[in-house]
């Protein structure tokens, strides 16, 4: 399954302990796009001890690469669904890798064909 930028953000957080649990779980199918790691460790107020444990969590994972065709994707996906690039690029990643997309910002994702999402809410 796919991670959203939302989903690894959340799991660092004390409060959720259900959710590290969940994936710990499922360790052996998680991977993220590219695109999400570059969210993640690229916004501007992160603090250098979040950096060092998100740069930490991105060596254990499997990072999907861009390719043609999930740039090919999203270009139909943000024309299609008018959805910002970076959702458009994760959705493409996932449906390229036939993945799930796991998120806690369903609306950004549906309606879009051949797309599994799992919520977060169903997972807390």
């Amino acid at each position: 399954m796919i991670l959203d930028s939302n989903i690894i953000i959340y799991s660092v957080m004390p409060e959720n302990l259900k959710l590290r649990s969940y994936l710990k779980d499922n360790e052996s199918e998680l991977a993220v796009s590219a695109i999400t790691k570059l969210e993640v460790l690229g916004y501007h107020k992160l603090s250098s001890e979040d950096k060092e444990l998100f740069e930490g969590f991105f060596q254990t994972i499997t990072v999907l690469p861009v390719s043609k065709y999930v740039i090919e994707n999203a270009i139909s996906l943000k024309q299609q669904k008018k959805m910002s690039l970076g959702d458009s690029l994760i959705a493409a990643t996932a449906l390229v890798n036939n993945h799930k997309l796991f998120t806690n910002n369903v609306e950004d994702f549906n309606g879009i064909s051949g797309l599994s999402i799992i919520s977060l809410k169903s997972v807390l």
